[in-house]
C-alpha cells in the first residue's frame, strides 16, 4: 500500500505509476473518495467535540436558572431543554455517520489496494516482458550458451521429460491422474536430486550466509495475502478454501510463495530499532493456479501447481539507498549458488509493465535450458534461457498494508516509529531447477552426473543411471 498522504500531495506520480505498470486504477476517483472520507471523519469529531461542549453549557444554563426571573428564566428553560435534548440527537447522528464512514472507508482502500508503486528510475518503461533488458550473463569454463548443446558436449541432448523417464526420475500420468493437469510425482533418485538441492539452498542461506532459518504457514487468511500485496490484484493465481461455506471462521489460501509466511510473521509488531534488519529464510511448498497460462510451458517440469522453493527476505530500516544495497547482496547469494552448481545464467531487468503493483525494483535469474528455445529446420530446440528467481525490492509497500513498523533509532525518547522497508528474492525453486540440472549435466550414454556440492546430499552419488535412478 502505497503513502496516502504522498498521493493527496502528488497525484500525478501515481497517475504515471499506473500507466507504466499497466494497472487500471482511477486516481481521481481515489482522491475523490478520499476527501469525502476525511469530511465524514470530520463531522465525526465535531460531534464529539460538541457532545464535550454540552455538559459544560448544561452547568452553565443550571447556574444561570438559580438567579434568573421572569422571561429569562423562560428562555433558560428553553435552552436547557434543547440542550438535554441533544444528545440523544447527535446518538442518532453518530449511527448515521459510523454507517457512511464505513462504506467510505470500503470504497476508499479498496482503489487504494490497487494503487502502483511506483519504480525506480532506472526501471525502463514497457508493457510487457518483451521490455526487459539483460543486465549480465555468467557461464561455467565447459558451456558456452551462444553456442548449440552438441558443439559443447559432443552429442545431441535429450529434454528433461526423455531424461526423466528414461531414468526413472518423474512420472507424469500419474500425477495427472490424482490430482489433473500440470501435477506429476517425483519418483526414486528424482525425488533425493529435488531434495538434495533444496537442502543445499536452505544450508547456503544460513549456515554460509547468516540467515534465520524459519518454517511457515502454507495456508492463510484473506488478511496476510492482502497484506503481502498478492491480493487482489492476484487473487485469481491462488487456490482458496472455502472454510466459510462449511461454517468455519474463516477462508484460507494457499501460499504461493514462502515470503508470505516470513512477511506475515511480524503483522502488527514494532521491532526494536537493534533489531533490523531482519534475515529470514525458509523451505515451503507452494501452490500457484497459472491460471491463464498457456503454451509450449505446460509440458514438463517448468509451470506446474505444487512446487518447493528456498526463499529469502530481509526487513530493513526505511532507507531506499540501504535496501538498494540489500538488493545488490541478495541477488549476489544466489548468483553465487548458481555459480556453485555450475549453471549458466542471466540476469534481467524487469521493465514496469512486467514486475507487479508491488515493486520498487525487480531483476529476474534466467537458467540455460537446452529445450527450450526456437527450434532448427529439424524441429530440435536450440536452447534459451528459462526463469528461474525473482529478485524483488519493496520499499515500505508490504510493511505498510501489514502493519510492520520498528522503533525509529533516532527519537531519543523511543516513541517514534517507522515501516520497515522488505525485500525477497529465490534462492532456489525445484523442480524447475532440475530442468538445467537434468538437461546441462546429462551425459551421451544417458546417465547424468551429479553436480558436485549436491553430492553430501545424496549419499555421494555421482552419477543417476537407470539402475540406481530406482524407476517404477
Amino acid at each position: 500500500m502505497i503513502d496516502i498522504r504522498d498521493l493527496r500531495q502528488n497525484p500525478e506520480k501515481y497517475r504515471q505509476a499506473a500507466a507504466d505498470k499497466h494497472i487500471d486504477v482511477d486516481i481521481d476517483a481515489l482522491i475523490a473518495a478520499d476527501e469525502k472520507l476525511r469530511q465524514a471523519m470530520t463531522s465525526q469529531q465535531d460531534l464529539a467535540a460538541e457532545k464535550n461542549r454540552i455538559g459544560k453549557d448544561i452547568g452553565r444554563v443550571a447556574g444561570q436558572l438559580k438567579k434568573a426571573e421572569g422571561e429569562t428564566k423562560t428562555q433558560l428553560q428553553q435552552e436547557m431543554q434543547n440542550l438535554q435534548q441533544r444528545p440523544n440527537q447527535i446518538k442518532a447522528e453518530e449511527a448515521e455517520l459510523e454507517q457512511t464512514l464505513a462504506t467510505l472507508q470500503q470504497q476508499r482502500d479498496t482503489l487504494l489496494l490497487r494503487v502502483p508503486q511506483p519504480a525506480a528510475p532506472h526501471v525502463p518503461v514497457a508493457p510487457d516482458e518483451a521490455g526487459n533488458v539483460e543486465m549480465s550473463r555468467w557461464s561455467p569454463d565447459w558451456f558456452d550458451p551462444d553456442k548449440p548443446f552438441a558443439q559443447n558436449k559432443g552429442f545431441e541432448p535429450k529434454s528433461h521429460l526423455q531424461l526423466g523417464q528414461e531414468l526413472g526420475l518423474f512420472n507424469f500420468e500419474r500425477g495427472v491422474a490424482m490430482a489433473g493437469s500440470r501435477s506429476y510425482v517425483l519418483t526414486g533418485a528424482g525425488m533425493l536430486l529435488h531434495n538434495a538441492v533444496l537442502q543445499a539452498a536452505l544450508t547456503f542461506m544460513t549456515v554460509e550466509n547468516g540467515f534465520t532459518a524459519m518454517s511457515v504457514p502454507v495456508l492463510v487468511r484473506d488478511h496476510v495475502m492482502t497484506g503481502t500485496g498478492f491480493f487482489p490484484g492476484e487473487k485469481d493465481q491462488a487456490y482458496e478454501i472455502g472454510e466459510t461455506r462449511r461454517g468455519g471462521g474463516h477462508d484460507l489460501y494457499l501460499t504461493g510463495t514462502g515470503e508470505v509466511g516470513l512477511m506475515g510473521y511480524h503483522q502488527d509488531q514494532i521491532l526494536p530499532a537493534e533489531s533490523v534488519p531482519r534475515r529470514y529464510t525458509t523451505l515451503s511448498t507452494c501452490f500457484r493456479r497459472e491460471a491463464g497460462s498457456a503454451g509450449k510451458d505446460t509440458a514438463g517440469l517448468y509451470r506446474i501447481h505444487q512446487f518447493d522453493k528456498v526463499e529469502q527476505v530481509v526487513l530493513c530500516e526505511a532507507d531506499l539507498d540501504t535496501a538498494i544495497n540489500w538488493h545488490r547482496t541478495m541477488i549476489g547469494y544466489v548468483q553465487s549458488f548458481m555459480q556453485k552448481l555450475q549453471l549458466p545464467y542471466r540476469l534481467l531487468q524487469v521493465c514496469t509493465g512486467d514486475m507487479g503493483a508491488s515493486k520498487i525494483d525487480q531483476v529476474d535469474v534466467e537458467t540455460w535450458m537446452p529445450s527450450r528455445g526456437p527450434e532448427d529446420a529439424d524441429g530440435k530446440p536450440l536452447g534459451a534461457y528459462g526463469e528461474t528467481h525473482s529478485a524483488s525490492l519493496l520499499g515500505d509497500y508490504q510493511c505498510r498494508r501489514l502493519n510492520l513498523r520498528y522503533r525509529d533509532p533516532e527519537d531519543a525518547k523511543g516513541k517514534a516509529t517507522r515501516f520497515c522497508y522488505s525485500l525477497n528474492n529465490t534462492v532456489c525453486a525445484s523442480p524447475r531447477i532440475l530442468i538445467p540440472i537434468l538437461e546441462l549435466y546429462q551425459n551421451e550414454d544417458g546417465s547424468v552426473t551429479v553436480p558436485e556440492p549436491l553430492r553430501p546430499f545424496l549419499g555421494g552419488l555421482e552419477v543417476i543411471t537407470a539402475e540406481n535412478g530406482l524407476a517404477l
